[in-house]
Formats: C-alpha cells, sequence, structure tokens
C-alpha cells in the first residue's frame, strides 16, 4: 500500500493516524501515566511515491487539529483508530483503521487519462505478540493486520485487502522525552487491490500504455525507521524515513510499474493545547 499518511476529509481525530509511522512509538507507558485525552494541531510535510512502482511522487503538507484518547478498549493514538479487545503482556488484539490520500491521475505521467486513485481506508483486526524486551536496548515485537481496502472517490467501494506482517522495534529514553521505532515487513494484497493500481483496461490502451489485468500476491517490502522528540512538555518534533522495494511486486510487467525501489519521508510538529488530569491508567 501507498504510505499511510494520506486523507482529505477524515479530519480531527484522523491526524493522529495520518502520522502514525513517525508518531508510533511517542508514547512510552512504562515511563509515565499519560493523559486519558490530549487535543491540539500538528503540522507535517511529507514526500511518498504516488503508488507502489510509481515514478512520480506525492509531495503533501498538512496543518490540522488532532485528538488523542487512551481508553482501555477506544483508542485514538498514535497507533491509529480503533478498539483494543484484548492486552496482555505478550499479546494484543485491536481492531482499527489506516488511511491513505488520494493521487490525481493529471499528476502521474503514466496515468493520464485514467481514473484518479482515490482516498483509501483500511479497516480490520490486528494481532500484536510482544516476544522480547532488551530493557534498554528496546522491544521487540511481531504485528500481523488484516484490512479491508475501502475507496472513497464519487462514493464508497470496496478495493480488496491487504496484509502487512512486520518486525517492529521500539526504544524510548529519557523519561519519554525521546523515542525511536524501525520496521521490517511486507504487504500482500488479494487480486483486487492490485488490479486498482496496475491494471489498465482496454479503454484506457495506448501504444505506450497496453491493456494489462493484474494479479494478487507481493506488493513490497518494507524497512524504515521514525523518531520523535519532546520540545517542551506541549511540543513534539517528529520524523521518519521508509523505503520500500518492489523488486517482487507480482505486477512487474504492468505499464504502470516504472520503478524497483520507493522512498518515503516525513518530518512535522505538534503541540498539545488542551490534556485531561486523568491519566489513561488511573
Amino acid at each position: 500500500m501507498p504510505t499511510p499518511i494520506r486523507f482529505p476529509s477524515y479530519l480531527p481525530a484522523l491526524f493522529a493516524l495520518a502520522l502514525a509511522p513517525s508518531l508510533a512509538a511517542a508514547a512510552e507507558p512504562d515511563a509515565r501515566n499519560l493523559p486519558l485525552w490530549e487535543a491540539g494541531v500538528g503540522a507535517a510535510a511529507f514526500s511518498t511515491p504516488a503508488y507502489p512502482g510509481a515514478s512520480d511522487r506525492s509531495n503533501r503538507g498538512l496543518v490540522l487539529p488532532f485528538l488523542l484518547y487512551r481508553g482501555k478498549i477506544l483508542r485514538a493514538d498514535q497507533d491509529g483508530i480503533g478498539a483494543r479487545l484484548l492486552d496482555t503482556n505478550r499479546v494484543e488484539f485491536d481492531v482499527g483503521f489506516a488511511a491513505a490520500l488520494p493521487a490525481h491521475s493529471d499528476d502521474v505521467e503514466v496515468r493520464r487519462g485514467m481514473p484518479d486513485l482515490g482516498t483509501l481506508v483500511e479497516f480490520g483486526p490486528r494481532i500484536k505478540y510482544k516476544f522480547a524486551d532488551f530493557g534498554g536496548a528496546g522491544r521487540l515485537r511481531f504485528e500481523l493486520p488484516v484490512r479491508a481496502v475501502i475507496e472513497g472517490r464519487g462514493g464508497l467501494r470496496r478495493q480488496g485487502w491487504t496484509t502487512e506482517p512486520r518486525l517492529v522495534w521500539s526504544k524510548g529514553g529519557d523519561r519519554g522525552r525521546w523515542t525511536l521505532e524501525g520496521q521490517l515487513g511486507a504487504v500482500f494484497g488479494d487480486r483486487r487491490i492490485h488490479r486498482y493500481f496496475y491494471d489498465v483496461a482496454p479503454q484506457y490502451a495506448t501504444a505506450d500504455r497496453p491493456a494489462y489485468r493484474a494479479d494478487g500476491g507481493l506488493m513490497l517490502v518494507r524497512t524504515g525507521l521514525s523518531g520523535s522528540y519532546r520540545i517542551t512538555p506541549d511540543v513534539r518534533t517528529f520524523a521518519f524515513v521508509r523505503l520500500d522495494s518492489y523488486a517482487g511486486n507480482a505486477n512487474k510487467d504492468s505499464p504502470l510499474f516504472r520503478k524497483e525501489t520507493g522512498v518515503s519521508a516525513g518530518v512535522g510538529l505538534a503541540w498539545t493545547l488542551a490534556r485531561s488530569s486523568r491519566g489513561a491508567n488511573d
């Protein structure tokens, strides 16, 4: 899937979801009792490929409000928006969302004349298994989300499903002042989501863009690093960089597939304007 930092119409609560790659480890639950809720405003600038395997890029800037809520079940935090149904020392199970911004075909040379790629929202379950704690060297967990993909463009329509098994290493220091998170994983999708990105219907075929019908399978292999630093109790800066390899993509023969690697990066600032006096662990 594209880097999940895109969404135009779900504004306040989804700002945290949109910045999940860079804020994923911002909360250190063993370092302090975080507020039950926080509200504020954030700004971010980032650059990503227009879609997996694209040669064109999407450069974005956002200034939006955010709302974090750390309930025992309902959550809107750095890991996204959803319901945490199970949480033990080793295993966590939740149901949540991810999102991705649209790509306009007029801005992507190889797709000109084709339908735009709309806003994508993913919804489904995720299991986390926390299998290693290295103390000061960080923690290691395995995550397995399985999500249906819904497109919002002139209505809602299902565009298949994806799964992204990944290893995640996280580390926080100085009582939550800074955090780091690294990941290594792969994204798989069914035929429908691959067709969404790589199909060329006969009516859109040209001499340089022959008709093509996509198959399901591997979409990309991904590694990345994100981090945050708390400048003051209310202001935190964050950044992320991510490298995707499409070398094993199931649809490398598509005329819409143009590059075997893609880099995404972003930087931003979050300013908390209000927070609850009650802690999430109270």
